[in-house]
């Protein structure tokens, strides 16, 4: 049963996905959701950019590896200054979207992660991002 799932869950993508004027789509209210973009007093979503100092090619390339190596991520999509991936929990198949939006102007690479499913993520969503924060400044 090792690297087996117990369960599939297909959902479809959110039509959502995307930068729209400068922006990632907005978390809805359930708190399995994290976004860059969502005002500072909600403490909930809000979740700060990660931060680059190096030129905005570099900081994409970087970005790309770390989401690359990451257990159960599968880069989707890549156009420009976006960035989408798909991340799949290892027993039960649940599908989150990461989505990454470099704003050049800002030096930050804006972030939103969020489940497809359920209410809750027991912080699962604001874990992997801070866990990439981490893998990309090293």
């Amino acid at each position: 049963m090792a690297g087996k799932k117990l369960f599939f869950f297909f959902w479809k993508r959110p039509s959502t996905l995307g930068v729209k004027d400068g922006k990632l789509a907005p978390c809805p209210s359930s708190p399995n959701c994290v976004s860059s973009q969502a005002p500072s007093s909600d403490k909930q979503h809000w979740i700060e950019p990660i931060s680059f100092r190096s030129t905005p090619e570099t900081a994409l390339a970087n970005l790309k590896s770390v989401v690359q190596g990451m257990k159960g991520a599968e880069i989707i999509s890549e156009t420009g200054d976006y960035l989408y991936a798909e991340f799949t929990s290892a027993l039960m198949g649940y599908v989150d979207d990461v989505e990454f939006y470099l704003d050049r102007n800002g030096g930050v690479i804006h972030v939103r992660s969020a489940s497809r499913l359920g209410k809750s993520d027991l912080g699962v969503n604001r874990k992997r991002v801070e866990e990439i924060r981490s893998q990309f400044s090293k």
